[in-house]
């Protein structure tokens, strides 16, 4: 019997050193792409999937990110007090149920599988998710929900994959693959960052997974791999051959939200997609062109 998707995790301990000195003192996931911050993004797509409980790990200066998903008794009254009806609709879009939220600190970066395995104790014997915010993707049907639409179907891991330029798999997870309808594609192995010429492939992992709970046992072994860290991607490759395991390719553009100029490709993306916004952005766009 395949079990329900519940949780998610979401690794937001990053510094966010490439965004400074904005992320000085904000976290970089609080950063808005239009007007919603990354983190909110990524809530909302895994609830649109499914999730009823979130784990963020965070790191020191972090507490904005929880508090942006509280509840705030003084603006709230202050927009009541001014009739503001259409600004406290959109607060509500930002709260969450009691309990449906917990922070893990993560002390040391010790990379990304590092992070997920300080989640233990709240994925339990549970398949689990895992969105990176900053990676954002536009899609008509959330990323995530049509990743656990693959998990459903096949009962096992499955990550979200993309083609990317030969010349910089050195920047990426890379699948060796197996059977392939154009859709799913079977996982027979994975490797982090390799070289071009080393590459069993050109699909990239993107930040979008649904992983069963045995990686746990894996990741608990603190094997150091590329970068001397602790890499996710190390612990998937054991599950390969003992789990269904597939790589998806989802319907979406995805925009890398920890680099600059994806940043700002994303905020005219989604400002297109804006009703209320399209018209003014392709206006003004047309006197930087």
């Amino acid at each position: 019997m395949i079990k329900k998707l519940r949780k998610a995790v979401l690794p937001v301990a990053g510094l966010g050193t490439r965004f400074l000195p904005a992320t000085k003192a904000t976290a970089k996931e609080m950063l808005p792409v239009v007007d919603k911050p990354l983190i909110q993004y990524a809530v909302e797509e895994a609830r649109a999937a499914g999730i009823e409980q979130f784990c963020l790990i965070t790191g020191r200066g972090k507490t904005a990110l929880v508090e942006h998903f509280d509840i705030a008794i003084e603006l709230e009254n202050t927009l009541r007090e001014r009739n503001k009806q259409d600004a406290l609709e959109l607060l509500k879009s930002t709260q969450s149920e009691p309990g449906s939220i917990v922070t893990v600190r993560q002390q040391v970066p010790l990379g990304l599988g590092h992070a997920i395995w300080c989640a233990r104790a709240f994925i339990g014997d549970d398949p689990f998710a895992i969105l990176l915010p900053d990676d954002l993707v536009l899609a008509d049907k959330p990323c995530l929900a049509q990743l656990a639409d693959a998990y459903y179907e096949t009962g096992g891991n499955v990550v979200a994959v993309t083609e990317v330029p030969r010349d910089q798999t050195n920047r990426y997870g890379i699948l060796k693959t197996g059977q392939d309808d154009g859709r799913l594609v079977e996982v027979t192995g994975l490797v982090e960052k390799p070289a071009p010429k080393d590459a069993p492939s050109n699909l990239s992992i993107i930040g979008r997974y649904i992983l069963m709970p045995k990686i746990i046992q894996y990741l608990s072994l603190m094997e150091r791999g590329a970068g001397n860290e602790v890499q996710l991607t190390d612990s998937m490759a054991r599950l390969i051959g003992e789990q269904p395991f597939h790589g998806l390719r989802y319907q979406g553009r995805r925009f890398d939200c920890g680099d600059k100029i994806g940043f700002l490709e994303a905020q005219i993306a989604f400002a297109l997609k804006r009703p209320d916004l399209a018209d003014a952005v392709r206006a003004f766009l047309k006197t930087y062109l």
